[in-house]
């Protein structure tokens, strides 16, 4: 048994996928695609950057969802590897619309136009650089949780992710946030302000979620062809109607990427192979269990890694 994740914000570069599109005229297809639905270059960008312009929500969303499905399209057309027997699929955060882009539940194009609105409207819920996140290393959830409840008449921050075993990530306003940190500085506890803008997957996105949840109840969902590990809940579903209300809901919810994959894990999936740029769900999968196998397939040698599943 095995499942598939796909990435999150920050798993991007500058020239992801561009092997891909250099070698498969169905690739190629698709990013030209991409550039008329998104009405922006986003092929050039990928390929050429600059970073600090891939790096702006409104086009990191939709290019990691292209550079994604593209490589699931090359995984099912150039290997004999069968990946729709995944068991589970799996995304952080924008990797949820991935992971619903490649079960079929979401076609390419609507998806693409789903997180450019996405996108756009996370950025827009809070004035530029008025929000942000945190990343807190090395200690307990449940520690960080009633660190912010003990503290709540000096600050006002938010869990935005959970994501393995000593690393979770807060959100909030600046002003907050500095203070959040201020107290942790108290008590030696290990902390990185992240390189976003907003305060994603928390209350200060409420704005976001009016708007998604117009733009979600008018698009075609179509019944996935694997369980869908939901973001919200860490439970896998394949009810579209369910499926919908949850991507509504996941604007302000954390992201229990720690408890999805424990899900999988206890359900019996000790095999996972990571879809899109980078290696960022492997590291946070292996220290959520260092037991269980996963692979990355991100360019075109790393087809090879599926012959060890």
């Amino acid at each position: 048994m095995f499942s598939v994740l796909f990435p999150g914000q920050g798993s991007q570069s500058v020239g992801m996928a561009k092997e891909l599109y250099e070698n498969f005229r169905y690739i190629k297809d698709l990013f030209d695609e991409a550039d008329e639905v998104l009405n922006l270059p986003i092929s050039k960008l990928i390929f050429e950057g600059p970073k600090d312009l891939l790096n702006e929500t409104e086009n990191t969303q939709p290019a990691i969802f292209l550079t994604s499905y593209s490589i699931y399209q090359v995984i099912k057309r150039e290997t004999t590897f069968d990946i729709d027997k995944a068991k589970y699929f799996a995304g952080h955060s924008l990797g949820e619309y991935s992971a619903l882009g490649c079960a079929g539940v979401i076609n390419f194009i609507d998806t693409l136009k789903l997180l450019k609105i996405r996108a756009k409207a996370m950025q827009n819920s809070v004035p530029k650089n008025e929000g942000g996140m945190v990343a807190v290393l090395g200690e307990d959830i449940n520690k960080i949780l009633d660190f912010i409840y003990q503290n709540k008449n000096i600050f006002k921050c938010y869990l935005a992710n959970d994501n393995c075993n000593g690393q979770v990530v807060i959100s909030g306003r600046i002003l907050d946030l500095e203070k959040f940190t201020s107290e942790l500085s108290k008590f030696n506890i290990k902390n990185i302000k992240l390189p976003v803008s907003a305060p994603f997957h928390c209350k200060l996105m409420s704005p976001a979620t009016e708007i998604m949840k117009n733009e979600i109840n008018k698009t075609n969902f179509q019944k996935p062809k694997q369980m869908i590990v939901s973001n919200v809940t860490a439970e896998p579903n394949d009810d579209i109607e369910k499926i919908k209300s949850l991507l509504i809901d996941q604007i302000e919810s954390p992201v229990l990427w720690r408890e999805s994959i424990l899900k999988m894990i206890n359900s019996g999936n000790q095999k996972f192979i990571e879809i899109g740029p980078g290696k960022v769900l492997s590291g946070l999968v292996k220290r959520i269990d260092r037991n269980v196998k996963i692979i990355q397939v991100n360019n075109i040698d790393d087809l090879e890694n599926l012959k060890q599943l």
